[in-house]
């Protein structure tokens, strides 16, 4: 599995001098293209609507925001800073590929290209990353792919290929609540209820650095949740107010 120690051996001088600092480009700013290139384990079945503006965090929701355990986490060292990353590599077509453990699925998706969301390929994602106990599904914050696709993308820079786990998507209240009864770390107002947050991890790559990569992207919270085990942990990344915690 690899470290943050391997990476910083292995992999120095990879984001070298020339690139400039930018913000990630937004993948829902221009109209949405009609067709994609797709393909998918399980059809989706049920469409969501079209993505819209994402919605948008108030300071009155501050608490719905603030870290489980107020813990601040050190930031990454460079070799995990995202914002270090060319232009050229945001302009990329994205195509991502991810697996829900839960349901079984698989997917490569190319849902962005030419700076337009494409939407036939958006509705699948949105699908993918339902609630899987009630199977119901939301939109999903645009911005929030922009995470998982860039972690993906940048990673396979290393030689780490492998489809991005989606351990938990969209949240209905009854299933957030069914998550806390149970003990499980899940916030009252969690941003998994809106469609703006996700439980991921990767193989071969374990939660300390995958989520300082996260971190990097500084485009919302961030949770480190280490565990024991053949799998490890995960990371929670989600598009609300930027703050990290350890779970």
């Amino acid at each position: 599995m690899a470290t943050r120690r391997d990476f910083l051996q292995q992999s120095l001088g990879v984001v070298g001098a020339g690139l400039c600092t930018v913000p990630l480009i937004g993948c829902a700013a221009r109209s949405v293209a009609p067709h994609s290139t797709a393909s998918i384990s399980k059809p989706a079945s049920h469409a969501v609507p079209a993505a819209g503006k994402p919605a948008s965090t108030s300071m009155a929701r501050a608490a719905e925001q603030s870290a489980p355990s107020g813990t601040e986490l050190a930031p990454p060292p460079d070799i995990f800073d995202a914002q270090a990353l060319d232009l050229e590599f945001w302009l990329r077509p994205r195509t991502i590929e991810v697996v829900r453990p839960a349901s079984g699925e698989r997917a490569r998706l190319l849902y962005w290209r030419d700076g337009e969301l494409i939407q036939s390929a958006y509705q699948d994602l949105c699908h993918l990353m339902r609630d899987v106990n009630g199977k119901e599904t939301i939109a999903i914050d645009p911005k929030l792919f922009e995470t998982l696709w860039g972690t993906q993308a940048f990673v396979a820079r290393y030689g780490i290929d492998t489809p991005l786990e989606i351990l938990s998507g969209y949240r209905t209240p009854a299933s957030n609540q069914k998550l806390r009864e149970a003990g499980v770390p899940a916030a009252r107002q969690s941003l998994h209820m809106e469609g703006r947050a996700a439980d991921i991890r990767l193989a071969n790559l374990n939660s300390e650095v995958l989520g300082g990569l996260v971190r990097s992207f500084r485009q919302g919270g961030v949770g480190f949740y280490y565990r024991s085990g053949p799998k490890g942990g995960w990371i929670h990344t989600d598009t609300g107010l930027n703050r990290t915690w350890k779970g």
